[in-house]
């Protein structure tokens, strides 16, 4: 299995575009998207590519590839354009052999850990930061944003036989982590 993973997309299409594309190339099985997909909300500047409409028109077209969570920025209405689910705040997921628990952020994150056992992932965005270690037991795993990232490099995640890595959007390694 093999899955792109993006966090706070907050509305930029072009950002986006480019990450789909990747996904294309190279034939990706899953997109796992972890909140705050179409609005950049008051905290944050407008995204260069901002445009909402585009970027639900382009998920929907991989709506039978998506796993998605929502983020403190997405609300009722979004799910209302778009044509997969994303309304939990938590979703556990299975991939070789990991628990993979998944969520945005903004409720649990490493200072409030969900229930989950040594070996899990533990996998978030929100905080727009790139995060690949292992903390007691725990891999700890934060793609950081498309989009907006506090650290000046945008990025993104893929999953493949059982490693973990963080990739810019020109596909240059920023960090890896093996489970």
């Amino acid at each position: 299995m093999k899955c792109i993973i993006l966090s706070d997309i907050h509305g930029s299409y072009d950002d986006l575009k480019k990450v789909i594309d990747v996904f294309e190339t190279e034939k990706m099985d899953k997109i796992i998207l972890l909140g705050d997909l179409l609005y950049h909300g008051p905290r944050n500047p407008l995204p260069i590519s901002y445009n909402p409409q585009k970027v639900a028109q382009l998920l929907n077209q991989y709506k039978d590839k998506i796993i998605a969570v929502r983020g403190n920025c997405d609300a009722e209405v979004d799910q209302m354009v778009l044509d997969f689910p994303m309304r939990a705040d938590y979703l556990e997921i299975f991939l070789d052999g990991h628990r993979f628990f998944i969520t945005h952020g903004h409720l649990y994150n490493e200072e409030l850990l969900p229930l989950i056992n040594e070996g899990d992932v533990f996998m978030y965005g929100h905080f727009h930061k790139p995060i690949a270690k292992k903390t007691n037991g725990i891999y700890i795993f934060n793609p950081s944003s498309i989009s907006l990232p506090k650290e000046g490099v945008k990025s993104f995640g893929i999953y493949e036989n059982h490693e973990l890595k963080i990739v810019s959007l020109e596909k240059k390694l920023i960090k890896k982590i093996n489970l």
